[in-house]
């Protein structure tokens, strides 16, 4: 049976696969921009009009290129038997949310979702290894 337990937030992906008693680990890069739009700047003249902040095209980029993360998230797990997610924030959340709109066989076979902070990769074999009772 192939256990994987994936902890993911914006920057990557750290997933570690147990399969007949071998424990493998490997981190999956998300290659996302981070983007800082900068605010409105006034016109030199005074109260003149201010630039705006297009700030739909940023998020429309960060959802495309957070759907291209996601993509070859599943191809390197699509071979689950079962699957345990972590993460903190609302990155494990949107990936299950992708998981149960495009990869509807792949999201029957999550077992978990939990809230995880930053950890070791020690802590995070661990948390994977309790949820799967190894």
């Amino acid at each position: 049976m192939k256990q994987i337990g994936i902890w993911l937030d914006k920057q990557q992906a750290d997933c570690v696969v147990f399969e007949n008693g071998v424990e493998k680990f490997f981190t999956i890069p998300s290659n996302m921009e981070f983007f800082n739009p900068k605010g409105g700047s006034r016109s030199k003249t005074r109260w003149g009009p201010q630039d705006v902040v297009q700030d739909s095209k940023y998020l429309e980029r960060e959802k495309h290129q957070l759907k291209r993360y996601f993509e070859n998230l599943v191809t390197s797990v699509k071979n689950a038997d079962q699957l345990a997610i972590f993460g903190p924030a609302e990155t494990a959340d949107k990936f299950l949310a992708y998981l149960e709109k495009d990869h509807h066989r792949l999201a029957l076979k999550v077992k978990a979702l939990d809230k995880a902070d930053s950890m070791t990769d020690n802590q995070f074999k661990a948390l994977a290894r309790s949820v799967f009772g190894i």
